[in-house]
């Protein structure tokens, strides 16, 4: 009796097993495959629609899954499709990337040329300007930096005293006060380089005729007081003749002669 009944349980694990077994396969169904296939990478197969319509199209099952959808698989309805909706807005997502980068080279030529002409005709940028920070700010510092003994520390003290009583220094001074608001005047206005530039040099060619008309008084200056100082001396007796006789004028008259051409 124990015997049957071990016998009887043992068909019943074994029963159990193999149904709980059997319930656990995976479920394959070729037509939910098929279409994940089309629409995911492969391309759309006609002939792989499921159910198919059978012998003679008399699949009960064909025609109630696409009875009322039977040109769907006629028609290759796949996001990455040659002419799929995907495919497409990648295409208009490259083509407005196109148009975009193309709207942004514009804008940004248009945003470099308006900085350069900006920075050509800001006086605000004019201490920047190359052709300034490499000549002419050197070539008119004496204007811009001018003092008295920059002027003056050259001279001898007389020719210094005498400059400034005869008016020469104050007139040289009233000028370079003139050349220096006019140059300050074309740093800061707003012009073209080119114009700018221009006005620079005709800046620099005035102070340099104003610096050789000063030097020019100067000099006469100096020379006015060394004459006026022999004269002093010649009226005080203090000029001495070593090697003058009263024959020495009568022999250059007598060379004057011997050597004259008419």
């Amino acid at each position: 009796m124990n015997y049957i009944f071990k016998i009887i349980l043992a068909l019943s694990v074994c029963l159990f097993i193999g149904r709980n077994s059997w319930a656990q396969r995976a479920i394959e169904d070729k037509a939910m495959f098929y279409q994940q296939e089309r629409m995911v990478y492969k391309q759309w197969d006609r002939g792989k629609f499921e159910p198919g319509s059978g012998w003679l199209g008399i699949n009960p099952y064909y025609w109630l899954t696409w009875g009322l959808h039977h040109n769907y698989p006629d028609i290759d309805r796949r996001p990455l499709s040659p002419w799929g909706p995907q495919t497409q807005r990648l295409g208009m997502v490259g083509l407005m990337n196109s148009t975009s980068g193309g709207y942004k080279l514009e804008a940004d030529t248009l945003r470099n040329t308006a900085l350069l002409e900006v920075s050509n005709f800001s006086g605000s940028l004019s201490a920047a300007d190359p052709l300034w920070l490499l000549y002419y700010s050197k070539e008119l510092k004496p204007v811009l930096e001018y003092s008295d003994e920059a002027i003056l520390g050259a001279l001898p003290n007389g020719v210094r005293a005498k400059v400034i009583s005869e008016g020469t220094f104050g007139w040289y001074k009233n000028e370079l006060d003139v050349l220096k608001e006019r140059i300050t005047g074309a740093r800061s206005a707003n012009m073209d380089r080119g114009s700018r530039i221009l006005a620079y040099h005709r800046l620099l060619q005035e102070y340099r005729r104003l610096a050789a008309t000063l030097t020019t008084r100067t000099s006469g200056a100096e020379k006015k007081m060394s004459l006026s100082s022999q004269q002093q001396k010649v009226k005080s007796g203090q000029v001495s003749i070593d090697s003058w006789t009263s024959k020495s004028d009568v022999e250059i008259a007598r060379q004057v002669i011997a050597t004259r051409k008419f």
